[in-house]
């Protein structure tokens, strides 16, 4: 028979079964981000970083669980079950710690959150549960239409449905219409004949053909530890977004469905995929030239620039997510995870961390919400562009991109070593000053990071 949990048991005495039931409640939503980034050593310094996180990641594919392994790394340094239960509350998980310590959780609810817990929050979030500030910042004020609505199923609720009005110009197809544009949804590649076009943590992403146009259907469907309801709040927040945020460098929704089995976006279609793809040449394409790029990355940094003045932060910039025109015009794809801020400068504090690690600025593992993060996620973006290589290699060192920077500033390298081979018609002059434009964007500071209007200002500046 198992010894009883106390304060003063080690986590890596914990048996598997408890493990487990612990994690049964932390792995949704990725609620481990959260732990990890309040996780610090004795110095106070913190203990993971990007490339740890990105390594807790891994281990979803890999059919693990992420918070187990979290929990077996921390029980290395002999932390307790004392320490577990008090970082358990902080971040309010309080149904695991009270599988843990019953009366801790106990005592901890009758103390009440300090007002410096919220003095980030915008003044109409502080009067609201926990729980309930990540749905309540993320919504962006749209006039509401007092016309008939669009009926929805049961998965959207009234509030989502009044998002669909006439007062968008959207169209409103049906699910049967799109399973015939997209061949019931070929699951196979559309290099084998299918329709596929990729996919990400929301859904699968299909080529269709209607009203004389190609187009791109996303019918969005849980991927990894993705309830209903998120994906309800990414089909209410896309539609949202892109009624208020029109730009050329940004891409354009067409319609939406919400009668079938999943809720789909329709939306224009990309003929060059996504700037990831054409860096690493998928499906032997053609390198792409230093020009381009340079007319790439002041295309995306239009587009920044415009969500920005609008009073809206994306959360997840990359370059999967840049799509690319015939004539490799950029424009920002998937808006589910922006973010509205009412006071724009302030920070706002999520209780959900989301994008994605490589990119993440140490503010955003925090949970922060602030425009210098997509300025951070910018700058891992133009390390692609120069270099040509992904973001994060497990099979490379260093794993993580945004680590050439330490290289570089130890005079361990030069950033021409890391030139991508693949194109001809770069120069030293305005590599460096790309280069220079990265730096200042990966500051870990975010008030040392330059605004978007200055980013724009310094590429212009370089000579394609």
């Amino acid at each position: 028979m198992s010894k009883p949990v106390t304060t003063s048991t080690y986590v890596r005495c914990i048996s598997y079964g408890l493990m487990r039931r612990l994690a049964d409640f932390i792995d949704p939503q990725e609620g481990w981000k959260k732990l990890a980034v309040d996780i610090t050593d004795p110095s106070g310094e913190s203990r993971y970083n990007q490339m740890h996180i990105r390594r807790f990641e891994a281990f979803v594919q890999m059919g693990k669980s992420p918070t187990c392994e979290l929990l077996y790394d921390w029980g290395t340094t002999n932390c307790t079950v004392g320490d577990l239960v008090d970082l358990l509350i902080r971040n309010q998980f309080l149904a695991p710690a009270r599988l843990l310590l019953p009366e801790a959780v106990r005592m901890a609810q009758e103390v009440t959150l300090p007002l410096s817990s919220q003095e980030t929050l915008p003044i109409h979030e502080k009067q609201l549960p926990i729980q309930e500030k990540e749905v309540a910042s993320g919504k962006p004020a749209l006039a509401q239409s007092t016309e008939k609505q669009h009926s929805a199923p049961s998965y959207l609720s009234q509030e989502s449905s009044s998002l669909q009005s006439s007062s968008t110009d959207f169209h409103n197809f049906s699910f049967h219409d799109l399973e015939s544009i997209t061949n019931n949804f070929d699951a196979r590649p559309e290099s084998d004949g299918g329709n596929k076009l990729g996919e990400g943590g929301f859904g699968v992403v299909f080529k269709g053909y209607i009203n004389g146009r190609n187009v791109a259907v996303k019918k969005l469907v849980a991927m990894v530890n993705v309830s209903v309801q998120d994906l309800k709040q990414q089909f209410d927040q896309e539609i949202e977004m892109m009624a208020k945020c029109q730009h050329e460098n940004l891409v354009e929704l067409l319609g939406f469905s919400s009668d079938g089995a999943q809720p789909c976006l329709v939306y224009e279609y990309m003929p060059n995929g996504s700037l990831l793809d054409r860096l690493a040449c998928l499906g032997d394409t053609p390198p792409i030239s230093w020009s381009i790029r340079c007319k790439i990355v002041q295309g995306t940094a239009n587009g920044i620039n415009f969500l920005h003045e609008n009073n809206h932060i994306h959360r997840d910039i990359k370059s999967a997510n840049i799509l690319l025109t015939d004539t490799y015009t950029p424009k920002i794809s998937d808006f589910g995870l922006a973010r509205a801020s009412v006071t724009f400068t302030q920070t706002i504090m999520t209780e959900r961390i989301v994008g994605t690690a490589a990119y993440m600025a140490p503010e955003a593992l925090r949970g922060e919400i602030t425009p210098k993060s997509d300025i951070f996620s910018f700058g891992v973006v133009l390390l692609e562009i120069i270099t040509g290589l992904p973001p994060v290699d497990e099979n490379r060192e260093p794993q993580l991109l945004l680590s050439i920077k330490d290289e570089i500033e130890d005079e361990e390298a030069t950033i021409e070593d890391y030139v991508d081979g693949k194109m001809s018609d770069w120069d030293a002059p305005s590599v460096h000053k790309m280069y220079s434009i990265a730096e200042r964007c990966l500051n870990e500071k975010k008030s040392r990071r330059p605004d978007i209007k200055m980013v724009q200002q310094h590429l212009q500046e370089i000579k394609s």
